[in-house]
């Protein structure tokens, strides 16, 4: 390996003065850098490890016509822990400052006709620092980002799991997420492209529009949890963080335990959202309760016959007319026919219906919603 035979007595003297050069400079850091001042002082004294292994590595790099990557010799004695307590953009002044202190002391250190050729040498080191401070950092970013896609990675497949309500809050404090009061579940096609980039643009777009969230994988399908209410959402732009096809939304829960159930019930509806051809984009889980229940959902099942069909039988005359109006093919004249009653009667009764359910039986969707928890609630009734 060649030798820089030009300043060789220069660098044996740089070399002398490393101690002194990086205490000038960690002096000059305090009085210069108003945020190297606010350090803890464990943090001060890896920068001053940092600013004396350059001068260090200098002197090696002068010595050796290619020397190795600077990486290690220069940062390497400080843990990579430090990469989060100063900024890239601070690093950068560190490096100028010493690079400063060095190119001052050369006048002093330099030996006789090797001064121009020691000032170049300290310039050109400089670069390579600069270089080797870019890779450090893009490491460490490169760590962090791996480490957040494992950690939303399993924070997202504990939450559609279920499991251990201080496990599911563990999980969000590593990842420094603090779940909103409410929180909804939306799922759908995911888009195509690398999954992480995919993953980190619905959560970047989702903050941009006000939404605290957290975007996962399940399979081929996008899982997104936001914070708030699915009402005000339930719109074009949040269908736009999907792939073409149908988007179901889960119900609203309060509490990271109850994600579980809420994801289930969206994958559920994702699932059966074809049998309902005139579905609208996106659509509430529970919108799909029939079609879901009629597929074997249990909580579906559970969800009609607690929500639609016990409400109505608990005013019998209510639920012998629609049972009735049922029967005879959604038809007021023929249902009033057959019970003997006036059509205002068999209307205001149906009415009753529509308060006491929410689904109005005069309307297509509703009648059918009405239909099949009446048949789950006389099997349930039954068994």
């Amino acid at each position: 390996m060649a030798i820089r035979k030009s300043t060789v007595a220069s660098t044996r003297r740089v070399e002398r003065a490393t101690g002194a050069l990086a205490t000038t400079a960690v002096r000059r850091m305090g009085e210069e850098l108003p945020w190297f001042r606010d350090l803890a002082p464990e943090h001060r004294s890896w920068v001053g490890l940092v600013a004396q292994s350059g001068i260090e590595a200098f002197v090696q790099w002068q010595r050796a016509a290619a020397g190795d990557p600077l990486t290690g010799p220069v940062f390497g004695v400080a843990p990579r822990a430090l990469a989060r307590v100063i900024s890239l953009q601070q690093t950068v002044e560190l490096v100028q400052l010493v690079v400063d202190v060095v190119e001052e002391a050369v006048p002093e250190l330099a030996a006789a006709g090797e001064e121009a050729a020691l000032r170049e040498g300290v310039l050109r080191f400089s670069r390579e620092v600069a270089f080797a401070a870019a890779q450090v950092y893009a490491s460490a970013a490169e760590e962090r980002g791996a480490w957040h896609a494992r950690s939303r990675a399993l924070l997202v497949e504990a939450l559609v799991r279920g499991g251990d309500p201080d496990i599911l809050e563990a999980r969000a404090a590593a990842m420094a997420w603090s779940p909103p009061a409410l929180l909804t579940v939306a799922v759908g096609s995911a888009p195509s492209g690398e999954p992480e980039q995919v993953l980190d643009e619905v959560e970047l777009r989702c903050r941009a529009a006000g939404l605290e969230s957290l975007a996962g994988l399940h399979g081929d399908r996008l899982l997104l949890l936001f914070g708030g209410d699915a009402e005000p959402v339930l719109s074009a732009p949040l269908v736009a963080l999907f792939a073409a096809g149908p988007v179901v939304i889960g119900p609203t829960v309060s509490s990271l335990s109850q994600v579980a159930g809420a994801a289930r019930a969206a994958l559920s509806g994702l699932r059966v959202v074809p049998a309902w051809q005139r579905a609208p984009c996106p659509v509430p889980a529970d919108d799909l309760l029939p079609e879901r229940a009629l597929d074997g959902d249990g909580d579906a099942r559970e969800g009609l016959v607690d929500r639609v069909y016990r409400p109505v039988a608990a005013d019998a005359a209510a639920l012998e007319t629609l049972a009735r109006y049922l029967d005879e093919g959604r038809s007021v004249e023929a249902t009033a026919r057959s019970t003997f009653l006036h059509a205002n009667t068999v209307r205001y009764r149906l009415r009753k219906v529509a308060q006491l359910t929410g689904h109005d039986p005069l309307e297509a969707r509703a009648a059918f919603v009405l239909q099949v928890a009446l048949v789950l609630g006389r099997l349930a009734e039954d068994g």
